[in-house]
């Protein structure tokens, strides 16, 4: 490996790593008001939902968004076990162990 590609590598992380860590660091000391810490605590449900949402489509370019089958099934159980747990890790297991029997059993 060359020291090019090294240094690539290296900044690379460094310029992920950066916008992740710095917000910590500057907020750490501050005492936010009660209006943003309960905006916050939505953020990562809106996050997870944008990502759960978006895999639910297959978008081609000049057609209709149609449904991602394989998704589609996955996401009942997944989301029967949401609504009855309410766990993250369950929540998780379920969808990936959904995702695998279907892809075994039909692809």
């Amino acid at each position: 490996m060359s020291t090019y590609s090294l240094l690539i590598i290296l900044g690379s992380g460094i310029v992920t790593w950066l916008p992740r860590i710095i917000p910590f660091l500057l907020v750490r000391k501050l005492q936010l008001p009660d209006v943003v810490i309960r905006f916050l605590s939505y953020v990562p449900i809106c996050i997870l939902t944008a990502l759960f949402v978006q895999n639910l489509f297959t978008v081609k370019q000049g057609e209709f968004p149609s449904f991602n089958l394989e998704y589609c099934i996955a996401a009942v159980p997944t989301i029967i076990v949401a609504i009855l747990t309410r766990n993250l890790m369950w929540i998780v297991i379920a969808g990936m162990s959904s995702m695998a029997l279907i892809r075994y059993f039909i692809i």
